[in-house]
Order: structure tokens, then C-alpha cells, then sequence
């Protein structure tokens, strides 16, 4: 495309994270001055820390699939993944000289496993295009005739630009960033702005001193959890789950987390099942526990027949009488479908993700915020939510993308040979 009409075009970015650094090489590319701001020390502290323990870049399921765990939000998010699907953040990614592969459960991973290399090789790239970074800037809202504030070294600046795109997170993780602090600034501006919830988030039970001082960071596995919702549609999963001091966490329950929290603040409690033996049905277990015990106690007797042992058989003894322990029908009826009353989401600051965020019939559909022209908003401060397994970073990517190329409409750029 033709950037001279770009050149003397300037866009501030506020927030170095994977949406913010998309939207500045969107701009980059087509000849737009780009300069990004964030408070933090370095740019993706927060990318960097979710891959520590392997980076899942997206999903290779079926694309329909796909679409379909943004839940709600699907509508508002599946023409901004539209223009991005997974697909294309591959290979924007093998353009950087990463290669991927794709795991059993269909995550895609750097072949690395790692964020470093994949960030550092960005960066780079964004550098050598021209933008230029700004750290340690806490951004402070507008002066009165929209320049904008930052703090820097207890000072402040003002920076004037043609056009800003908003990508500051949501409010997890405030240690790495994403402090929703920005939230107040955008209520003052009269934007609607949905509250900031946890979202993959860890959940809160009742446990007895006893158990939360014994089993407290002991992994749950393999489990199932089943949960049914008002509607009466049964959501299933399966995987591991981790005892915490204050109740459960891991992959299992935070793909239940938007359904949870929504039962929750409609009821003040969730009621879950866990299926603690996931690999045998109702009719084996009763079978098994219909044979003699013997000379065993109760846990020999568990661990022997079904391999039930350690934690599986604390939480057993946690949540049910010992009427119900010592009746082989109602044992394994609650091996398959122990009840757990669920009495909070944790904190905000705990979760991987937030819900909540910048209303979309606040944005036009170029990601720009109606009231405030030339104001566009990316990534996880946007109103949607996901369950992990890519679908996080996809989606901020996707974002970012689109709230730079709603910059290059904004400036009248012309679009058909942007890819």
C-alpha cells in the first residue's frame, strides 16, 4: 500500500502487551509514527510469565469450534478472529522464525515451549520498523484538549497524537500490568464499561482445618466435574484440579469459570460434582465395592478395589457422613458424582484472565470508541472472555490487529493491500 500518506500520521499505543504490540505493526508496516507507552519496566511481562510453563499459542481444532468457546461473546469476537484465525497467527508467527507443533490435545506450542524467543524476535522486528518504546509511563488520561498524560519519574508528560489504541489489559495479574486502572479513566469519559470479574479463575469451599492443613497443594487427578447450569444443560470436564487452601484450582474448573461466577452472583453458591474415578462407570465401582472388605479399613479397602487413595479419599471422607461411607450404593454413587458446594470465585488479582471490559455497542466495528473518535480499544480490556488453550492470546492478537487497521480507516488509508 502507499505509506506516504502515513508518514506524518502519529498513533500513541498505550500497553506493551501482545494486543498493543500487534496494533503497532499493523501501523508500523504501513508507514504510521507508532509510539507505545506502559508502566512496566519491559513490554509482555505478562506474556512472558503465562509461558513459563509452556506456551500455547491457539488451538488447531476445527474453526467453528473454535468460535464457539467465546461463549457470549462470540458474536462480537468472530469478525475480528475472522480476519485472524488461527491459521494466520501461525503463520505469522512462522514468519518470525518460530516453528510450532501442535500438542495431543490440539494446543499449538512454540517448538521452544517458551515466550522468550517468540517476544524478543518481535520486539526486534518492530524496532528495526521503526516503533519506538517508552517504559515506565503510567498513564494518567487526557488534558483538556486531549493531549495525553503520563507520569514519568514523578513527573508529568504530555504527548500529543493523531490517534491512540487503548490495549491495557483487563485487571489480573496487576503485579505484571494489568491494574484496570484505566477503567475510571474511561467512566469519566462517559464510555460504558462492563465491571472487571475473574475469569480461569480458582474457586472457594468450605474444607475443614483438618483437610486444608493436610491436602492444601495436592493435585486432584484424573477427575471429572460436571456442573448444570440453569437452563438444565450439563457442561462436562475433565482433567486435573489442585486443593488450595481456600478450594480448588486448575484446567478443569477454570473451563467452568464464566458458568460458576454467573451461578454464584445469581445464588450466592455453586453446587459441583466431581467424578473422582472417571475411567470405570457406576455399575464397576458398585460391583467393586459390593465385595468383601475383610480384615481392611475402609482406605485399604478403597485403595485395593479402585485405586481411590491419598487425597481422592480425604475428600471423600470431607464431604460425606459416615453413613454414606459405610453404604456401598451411596459410596459410589459419590465416587462418580461427589457433591462440593462452591462459595466464591477468588480474587481478581489471582485469576488468569478477566471478564468484563470496554462494552462492545460502545466501539464502532473498527474497535473505536463512539463517543471519543479516534480512540480504539484492544485485547483484554475489551468486554469478552475465553477458557484457556489459546484462545486468550489468539483473541488479543486478533484484536490488536483489528484496532490498527481501524486506525488506517480512521486516517482515510487505503486498505485492499493490507494483509
Amino acid at each position: 500500500m502507499d505509506k506516504s500518506s502515513n508518514r506524518n500520521k502519529a498513533v500513541a499505543i498505550i500497553g506493551a502487551g501482545p494486543a498493543g504490540l500487534m496494533a503497532a505493526e499493523v501501523l508500523s508496516l504501513a508507514g504510521v509514527n507508532v509510539a507505545v507507552y506502559d508502566a512496566m519496566p519491559s513490554a509482555g511481562r505478562k506474556f512472558l510469565m503465562a509461558g513459563k510453563g509452556g506456551m500455547n499459542i491457539t488451538h488447531a481444532e476445527p474453526f467453528e469450534t473454535f468460535l464457539s468457546r467465546y461463549g457470549a461473546s462470540r458474536n462480537d469476537m468472530e469478525p475480528i478472529l475472522n480476519n485472524f484465525p488461527p491459521d494466520a497467527l501461525c503463520n505469522w508467527i512462522h514468519a518470525l522464525g518460530i516453528s510450532t507443533f501442535v500438542g495431543s490435545s490440539g494446543r499449538v506450542f512454540p517448538r521452544e515451549m517458551k515466550a522468550a524467543p517468540l517476544l524478543r524476535a518481535w520486539l526486534q522486528r518492530l524496532r528495526a520498523a521503526g516503533v519506538h518504546f517508552y517504559m515506565r509511563h503510567h498513564w494518567l488520561g487526557w488534558t483538556q484538549d486531549n493531549g495525553l498524560r503520563f507520569s514519568v519519574n514523578d513527573a508529568e508528560q504530555i504527548i500529543q497524537a493523531d490517534a491512540l489504541v487503548l490495549a491495557l489489559g483487563g485487571g489480573s495479574w496487576p503485579q505484571l500490568g494489568s491494574t484496570g486502572a484505566w477503567q475510571s479513566l474511561l467512566h469519566e469519559r462517559g464510555v460504558a464499561v462492563a465491571p472487571l470479574q475473574p475469569s480461569n479463575c480458582g474457586f472457594e469451599a468450605n474444607w475443614s482445618a483438618y483437610f486444608c492443613n493436610r491436602f492444601a497443594g495436592q493435585p486432584l487427578k484424573p477427575v471429572g466435574i460436571r456442573f448444570r447450569t440453569n437452563q438444565g444443560a450439563d457442561l462436562l470436564q475433565q482433567g486435573e484440579l489442585m486443593i488450595t487452601a481456600h478450594g480448588l484450582e486448575g484446567g478443569a474448573i477454570y473451563a467452568l469459570s464464566r458458568a460458576l461466577r454467573e451461578e454464584i452472583d445469581a445464588k450466592g453458591s455453586a453446587l459441583v460434582y466431581l467424578d473422582l474415578s472417571p475411567d470405570r462407570d457406576l455399575a464397576a465401582i458398585s460391583k467393586k465395592l459390593l465385595l468383601p472388605k475383610g480384615k481392611d479399613s475402609l482406605s485399604n479397602f478403597l485403595r485395593k478395589r479402585l485405586g481411590i487413595e491419598g487425597v481422592k479419599a480425604a475428600l471423600l471422607r470431607e464431604v460425606l457422613s459416615s453413613t454414606a461411607l459405610a453404604e456401598p450404593q451411596q459410596l459410589a454413587a459419590a465416587i462418580k458424582a461427589l457433591p462440593l458446594k462452591l462459595t466464591a470465585c477468588r480474587p481478581l488479582a489471582e485469576a488468569i484472565s478477566s471478564a468484563g471490559g470496554v462494552r462492545f455497542d460502545a466501539l464502532d466495528e473498527n474497535l473505536m470508541i463512539r463517543s471519543l473518535p479516534g480512540v480504539f480499544c484492544a485485547g483484554e480490556m475489551l468486554d469478552w472472555e475465553a477458557p484457556t488453550g489459546g484462545y486468550l492470546l489468539t483473541a488479543s492478537l486478533a484484536s490488536g490487529r483489528a484496532a490498527g487497521l481501524g486506525c488506517l480507516v480512521w486516517f482515510g488509508a487505503n486498505l485492499k493491500n493490507v494483509n
